[in-house]
């Protein structure tokens, strides 16, 4: 590991909408019908900023193009009720209001566009998009948005463009272990291209109720490990492998090679694992020690001295990073 240090950034989750084209067999975010579908109201999204702590980061999730799925005709009013015309310029408009109460976007909204891209990327510090899997499986055979090709496409555009990058493997989804090393030389050929890649992140499967995975076992410790391994000895040395601390045992594979443990809350709950709260930030500095946890911004250190964001967030970067750019300590 290239630093005595682990990293760590504080967010405010924002799950958007959780209406999605995608219909993956092991999800449990996704809307299933009208009863339990939302999109995110402007009071409810300023109730959640309005106080936000020591936070520094406003991750947006949402599911994956909400015009184009089953619950389409649900989503189209919705946002015109609330005065917008899609989920991008709705997104925006909650970008602006993060950023003016002390926050730095990150979003993560599915594949998107080029054009899509261009349109967030001054609003936001960093943004994201799963890999998972360069594998055709199963479990995707009713997600448009999840057909490998497509999602290499649009982390190639974020290159392009220069937008600081999070990506990442999702493991025990149906993939063969040899899928694992294909994707992670995927994600490596992308950052040899573009130097725009951040993090990748090992990230179980982990069976949700009322799914057709629902019966499936989560992979093993021990194939983590094998994947935290390799990820270590595969992608360059710059790009942090985190590893979500509520969803797996870090400490050995901080050994192995993880240097991140992505982002905490203390407000909002992991919409996507609502079930596993993440640790709060005396027991994660337990959990690392005896390494030393430093908290860092969505936009990594690198990536501040390139200057790779934009005027609206000049002023909150510099406001949070130190001289090495991770966050100034109070």
């Amino acid at each position: 590991m290239k630093n005595n240090y682990i990293t760590f950034s504080k967010n405010i989750f924002i799950p958007v909408t959780n209406i999605c084209r995608n219909g993956c067999e092991y999800c449990g975010f996704r809307a299933r019908s009208p009863d339990d579908a939302y999109l995110i109201s402007l009071k409810e999204f300023l109730a959640l900023i309005k106080d936000n702590g020591a936070a520094t980061e406003a991750l947006f999730t949402a599911g994956e193009k909400p015009e184009l799925a089953k619950l389409a005709s649900f989503f189209k009013q919705k946002i015109l009720d609330y005065g917008y015309s899609s989920l991008i310029e709705y997104t925006k408009e909650l970008c602006k209001l993060a950023i003016k109460h002390g926050l730095l976007p990150h979003c993560n909204l599915g594949v998107l566009n080029r054009e899509e891209l261009k349109e967030l990327q001054e609003l936001n510090a960093s943004m994201g998009l799963m890999l998972e899997t360069v594998a055709e499986v199963r479990a995707h055979k009713h997600s448009p948005g999840k057909v490998p090709v497509e999602r290499l496409k649009m982390i190639a555009a974020a290159g392009e463009l220069k937008i600081p990058f999070t990506t990442g493997l999702l493991i025990g989804i149906g993939e063969k272990p040899v899928d694992h090393l294909r994707s992670l030389e995927a994600i490596k050929s992308l950052h040899d291209k573009y130097g725009h890649i951040q993090e990748v992140i090992i990230q179980p499967f982990i069976p949700k109720p009322f799914t057709p995975m629902w019966n499936k076992r989560p992979p093993s410790f021990e194939e983590l490990r094998k994947v935290v391994r390799a990820a270590r000895a595969i992608l360059p040395e710059e790009i942090a492998i985190q590893v979500p601390p509520n969803l797996t045992s870090p400490k050995e594979l901080i050994e192995l090679g993880a240097s991140d443990m992505g982002g905490i809350s203390e407000k909002t709950p992991d919409y996507i694992n609502p079930e596993l709260p993440w640790p709060r930030e005396e027991e994660l500095r337990r959990i690392v020690a005896p390494y030393e946890l430093r908290e860092r911004l969505p936009i990594y250190p690198r990536f501040i001295k390139k200057g790779w964001y934009s005027k609206e967030l000049s002023m909150l970067i510099e406001k949070y990073a130190d001289e090495d750019g991770l966050r100034l300590r109070r």
